[in-house]
């Protein structure tokens, strides 16, 4: 007699297949998710050093710093070097000392400051973002992933602009950072006292989004790259409206929504992440909190004034 052989039949290794397979498709969405939470619990990490920077900063020079002079001379990302571990980078900068004294003068393509504007830091870089591609570079400098609260209108601080949900007019109350165009700036840098409405109802950082094939979103060691306007909600379907229509590639597919500036529509960038459903975003109290992009225009609007002594509710 031939003797019993035990073995899948080629239905029954088909069923498994399948049994497999739809396991499979069950678990990945639940390992990507468990990765972007990883990756986001590493961004919320970024901003709160940021604003414990701030804060220590501020012990030394009794001040926020300065968002940017003018449009290549320094940014608060030089100005907080020291106060993300990152000493040796400031120390290398010319100009540092001058940027804290109010008169920088060398550019963040000045060549012996390109060994610091060519570092990838990763205290300024969201790993949520990079994820989706290498980190973006501008002839070999680094863009990063944090933006400056420069304010509820726009970066010139145009007020009124717009109006809120009242119909009421949308005037500038304020905001921490500060551009310093001109040595008679005013005023040239802001203090906390001055944050009237409250160091825990008012933004200090919040996230961009890295721009692609020659968008300068994100190229945060010069003017155009380092601020934010709570004029657009977190990755609103509103275009930015960037400081030169070339700065702004749309076409390019991972690139949120942008557009040139005009005279009734000047230069004014959105918060925006690659995080689902919101973004980070750093309190001036150093607190960091998850802000739905469904938040109130309202509430947006009022959370970038530290003047505007509004009334805000949960958020």
């Amino acid at each position: 007699m031939a003797p019993n052989r035990r073995a899948f039949t080629l239905v029954e290794l088909l069923v498994v297949i399948a049994i497999i397979g739809i396991l499979i498709a069950l678990l990945l969405p639940a390992v990507q998710a468990a990765r972007e939470a990883a990756r986001r619990a590493q961004c919320t990490n970024n901003l709160k050093q940021l604003g414990l920077a701030v804060h220590n900063y501020a012990d030394t020079y009794k001040a926020f710093p300065a968002g940017s002079y003018a449009c290549c001379w320094g940014t608060w990302l030089v100005s907080l070097l020291p106060y993300v571990e990152q000493t040796a980078l400031y120390d290398m900068y010319e100009g540092s000392g001058a940027v804290e004294s109010g008169t920088p003068e060398p550019r963040y393509g000045h060549a012996p400051n390109l060994p610091v504007t060519r570092t990838q830091i990763a205290a300024y870089t969201c790993p949520s973002d990079s994820v989706t591609a290498s980190p973006s570079t501008y002839s070999g400098i680094t863009f990063h992933n944090y933006v400056g609260n420069f304010g509820n209108t726009t970066l010139a601080r145009t007020s009124p602009f717009g109006t809120d949900s009242a119909g009421n007019p949308n005037l500038f109350a304020g905001a921490p950072f500060v551009r310093i165009t001109s040595t008679t700036s005013q005023p040239q840098v802001v203090r906390f006292q001055d944050v009237f409405d409250g160091m825990s109802n008012s933004l200090l950082f919040s996230e961009t989004v890295q721009g692609r094939g020659g968008d300068l979103r994100g190229f945060a060691w010069w003017n155009g790259g380092c601020h934010f306007e709570t004029s657009i909600t977190p990755n609103s379907a509103e275009p930015d409206v960037t400081e030169s229509a070339s700065y702004c590639k749309p076409a390019e597919p991972m690139n949120p929504p942008c557009t040139g500036p005009t005279t009734d529509n000047p230069t004014r960038i959105a918060a925006r992440s690659r995080h689902p459903g919101g973004v980070n975003a750093t309190l001036c109290d150093g607190s960091v909190r998850f802000v739905s992009e469904t938040v109130h225009r309202d509430t947006w609007l009022w959370l970038g004034s530290i003047q505007g002594k509004e009334t805000i509710g949960d958020f």
